[in-house]
């Protein structure tokens, strides 16, 4: 083989695909009986006709990220349903706020709807920059200047202690609740740049091209960067895990696991110096994952709720922002941040005949927390939905502690591998000019620990197979990804 991929998520299987279609000869090793990391689907252990999400649901970057673009999943089958509805976020004791697809109608249900056009209807006619600017290799000179100082002037704005103080920016609690909900998707302090970034993409993308719930769940891409994969020659391997130097000597190996995983892999080999940098290596909070199974939909108090397949259960902004200083504090939240999706909304296939659906739910909590967070999620819900309790049929938990039994990458439940931070975006997992390579001869990094960070994008994938095949091979043309079209 001339290219060892270590896990199969979907950054892995993008350098895996590249690799195939540049013509060398890949072979991924997963130590998972399934593959996918980030992006599988499981059937319940009780109830096979509900399947779960193991960890993403909703893919915001499933049709605007670069690769995933060029790639086209619709073409290749994947089912893309884009609900009107991106997300919404509950408020105790008045409406909620929802993100719809469709901007004006979103300005128009805000207490002060301009200043949510003024934040994002300048990025959501822009969005392939925007896309452009987060999603790069923090290393490119940007395509448009005037676009870079937009987006930066409203991270700032969002992303920094000036985000209570700047008025016009962002006006009413409930725009700024509706912010905050989708910054929350990555897990840091409140603000931070990291989150303030993360949340102007997401929310830009909800009113552009949409958050779109693949049909069949998140295995769905994965099975088609496999069938991709396969069909370039690209051989995979379940259930092996990886614990000396994988792949024939002197053959390339690029990693989509933690960069700490190296340490047990290469041992005494390491550089002394970068050894030493593992060993500081840092995650993050977790998250503690509970699937519901339910007979029937929840009763939300807002009844406009029922056609939201994504939800953000943090209460206001300073709900939020005092529940993600907890954890970060490694203290748990008294009322955690639950992010939750149903994605049976936009694809009926995932209720069984007994009407039973799937609830996907994570609470944020402290790093390597062993809560179970079944009844700290039940009781957020129960705040905006009283009688959710009468619909769960079940319950399964998995608490930060043991997210990493099902996905080694998760660290303490840190989905985002370690890299929720400024920092990390540009630097990498250590401060290099090629954050994808290693010092390790011919050993490259590719997971969400990597520029530009966490999310069902595969662009650390991308750009870690353009630096090894630059640098190995000698191809500076990255191969054509489109699908070929048939007859």
């Amino acid at each position: 083989m001339d290219v060892t991929v270590v896990g199969s998520g979907p950054n892995g299987l993008t350098a895996a695909v590249i690799c195939a279609r540049a013509g060398l000869k890949v072979q991924v090793v997963e130590a998972q009986p399934t593959f996918g990391g980030g992006a599988r689907t499981a059937a319940d252990p009780e109830f096979p006709g509900v399947e779960h999400d193991i960890c993403s649901a909703v893919h915001p970057l499933a049709l605007a990220s670069p690769f995933f673009a060029e790639f086209d999943l619709r073409a290749r089958g994947v089912d893309l349903v884009v609900p009107d509805i991106a997300y919404a976020n509950p408020l105790q004791d008045r409406p909620a706020v929802i993100a719809y697809r469709d901007l004006e109608r979103t300005c128009a249900e805000l207490a002060d709807g301009a200043s949510w056009r003024r934040l994002l209807g300048p990025l959501v006619a822009d969005w392939r920059e925007v896309v452009g600017l987060l999603l790069g290799d923090k290393r490119s000179v940007p395509s448009s200047l005037p676009s870079a100082v937009r987006l930066g002037l409203r991270i700032l704005a969002q992303g920094t202690p000036a985000w209570g103080s700047l008025a016009g920016l962002l006006n009413g609690d409930d725009a700024r609740a509706l912010f905050t909900g989708v910054a929350a998707h990555v897990l840091s302090r409140m603000p931070s740049l990291t989150a303030g970034a993360a949340g102007l993409m997401l929310a830009t993308l909800a009113h552009s091209v949409g958050w779109p719930i693949p049909v069949g769940g998140s295995q769905s891409i994965t099975d088609a960067l496999i069938e991709d994969l396969r069909n370039h020659g690209g051989e995979l391997t379940a259930g092996v895990e990886v614990t000396t130097p994988p792949g024939r000597p002197g053959g390339v190996v690029v990693f989509d696991t933690a960069p700490t995983a190296l340490l047990g892999i290469y041992r005494n080999t390491l550089p002394v110096r970068y050894a030493k940098a593992l060993r500081r290596y840092h995650f993050g909070p977790g998250v503690a994952k509970v699937d519901f199974v339910l007979s029937e939909d929840i009763p939300w108090s807002d009844p406009r709720l029922r056609e939201a397949p994504t939800l953000h259960l943090g209460g206001t902004r300073e709900q939020m922002a005092r529940a993600e200083a907890d954890i970060a504090a490694g203290r748990h939240a008294q009322w955690p941040m639950v992010l939750a999706a149903l994605p049976h909304l936009a694809d009926t296939g995932r209720i069984d005949a007994a009407g039973r659906r799937p609830f996907w739910t994570y609470a944020h909590v402290p790093s390597g927390s062993d809560l179970d967070a079944t009844e700290a999620v039940t009781g957020v819900v129960e705040h905006f939905a009283p009688g959710f309790r009468d619909v769960v049929v079940a319950a399964r938990a998995v608490p930060a502690a043991r997210l990493a039994d099902h996905n080694a990458n998760y660290v303490g439940g840190d989905i985002g591998v370690g890299g929720n931070n400024a920092w990390r975006a540009i630097a990498g997992p250590t401060p290099r000019l090629d954050p994808w390579r290693t010092p390790i001869p011919k050993v490259y990094l590719c997971s969400a620990a990597t520029p530009p960070g966490g999310g069902v994008h595969g662009m650390a994938g991308y750009y870690a197979a353009r630096s090894m095949l630059r640098r190995e091979f000698g191809i500076f043309s990255m191969p054509d990804l489109r699908p070929k079209l048939t007859a």
